[in-house]
């Protein structure tokens, strides 16, 4: 499907049906699959023949829900996660061992910083987080010679920050590591990351993918680029593998070999695959995203240049408004709009941004964004509230800020909800 446009892709990639059989992605149900001989079983476990065999390692389902996901990005190859959390722990772990480091940027989602600051820590994996404005000089002095990854989001949850793609992809290939995105807010529609030197892109598909609100989910995509056999850095790919008869991933699998790997190993051993049921519901939500996508842009900006120009917000950050210091820099990488979030700061502080939200009528308080209806947020009290204020400030998540995803409700009831909310918070 690679030769149409994005819109086809969302509705028909992935999945084409034969001569009488479902015209809809059928849900394969089903934790195994029989075979007729031990021998036939036998080369799925060696890894000599393609085929399913336990739902923990690959469904027909998912697969068809990855291989659209793959081609709406522009990869070789993907794989479904339980969750976008699930998908960058693997996307790095894939990759790294214990005394490892990874140069991320600082402005992530809270859940995603703590993964990398806590966990991973724990787990041997060292982090050195820098801004995502910060000078090639202060990037390229991050490094060390056990790299092994750059992260970074194309566009932060909940600050809005802009990544400069291309300055990171630069830094992390002069120093012969991936650059690892996730792409999640602007979403395949609004960003093709590996167009700028993205090697691999992570999703939380649970978000703009899913569009309802009905599943939790995440996806890994591999661009397919990045050649892992260039330096030594990178033995579980590039040497053999004991637990599958000593195969080397790389010699075997090729361009496919990191989405192998993440398969066959990551999920064989911590799971984390998603129920077919699920792959199923964000199917559903993936034929519609191109859709969505733009109604949330366009609804959005009118709120956000409602909101410019309220007497009763303090300050404005949406990269999709001509005076956001960003705009030039969203319209490189998201020429058709970036999404549907808008982060604002209600004068009177956190105090007013509490009221604020709990005035509003039509739009939810809920512990999720970038869904068909209109929510909202307060991250320094919800979830980025483990961090501390020095740790709020690097990720760009001021005190008073409140995080509005913008539905695709008609626009002017949006605003009028925000404005009686407005005068409520600040009397």
């Amino acid at each position: 499907m690679s030769d149409f446009r994005p819109a086809t892709k969302c509705i028909h990639s992935g999945y084409t049906p034969k001569n009488g059989e479902p015209r809809q992605l059928p849900i394969y149900q089903s934790t195994t699959y029989k075979y007729d001989s031990s021998v036939e079983m036998g080369k799925l476990f060696d890894l000599e023949a393609s085929g399913y065999f336990y739902t923990r390692l690959q469904n027909p389902t998912n697969d068809a829900v990855a291989a659209k996901i793959a081609d709406l990005e522009g990869g070789v190859a993907a794989v479904l996660t339980s969750s976008g959390q699930a998908a960058n722990f693997f996307a790095i772990f894939n990759i790294c061992n214990a005394g490892d480091h990874v140069v991320s940027s600082s402005a992530i989602y809270g859940g995603t910083f703590n993964l990398f600051n806590v966990t991973l820590r724990k787990l041997g994996i060292e982090f050195t987080f820098v801004t995502p404005d910060c000078s090639e000089e202060e990037l390229n002095a991050a490094f060390r010679e056990n790299t092994k990854a750059v992260f970074g989001e194309t566009l932060s949850n909940p600050s809005l920050q802009v990544l400069d793609i291309e300055k990171f992809a630069n830094a992390a290939h002069a120093h012969g590591v991936p650059l690892i995105v996730d792409n999640t807010f602007p979403t395949p529609i609004n960003c093709q990351a590996f167009k700028y030197g993205v090697d691999i892109i992570t999703h939380s598909t649970t978000k703009y993918m899913d569009g309802h609100a009905t599943q939790v989910g995440g996806a890994i995509i591999d661009s397919g680029n990045f050649d892992w056999t260039k330096s030594d850095k990178y033995p579980g790919l590039t040497t053999p593998d004991d637990s599958y008869h000593g195969i080397t991933y790389t010699e075997r699998f090729g361009k496919g070999a990191y989405i192998t790997k993440c398969v066959v190993q990551l999920m064989r051993d911590l799971g984390s695959i998603p129920g077919p049921q699920n792959a199923f519901l964000l199917n559903l939500g993936l034929e519609t995203l191109a859709l969505r996508m733009e109604r949330h842009v366009e609804n959005a900006l009118k709120v956000a240049k409602y909101l410019e120009q309220s007497d009763l917000v303090s300050w404005v950050s949406y990269p999709g408004l001509e005076s956001d210091p960003q705009y030039e820099i969203a319209k490189k990488y998201m020429p058709s709009g970036t999404c549907g979030v808008v982060s604002f700061g209600v004068k009177g502080g956190r105090e007013a941004a509490t009221k604020f939200m709990d005035s509003l009528r039509l739009a939810s308080i809920v512990t999720h964004v970038a869904d068909t209806k209109t929510c909202c947020l307060h991250p320094a009290s919800t979830t980025h509230r483990q961090l501390t204020e020095e740790q709020l400030n690097d990720c760009g998540v001021k005190s008073d800020l409140i995080r509005l995803s913008v539905g695709i409700e008609d626009a002017e009831d949006i605003i009028a909800d925000i404005e009686q909310a407005l005068i409520a918070a600040t009397k």
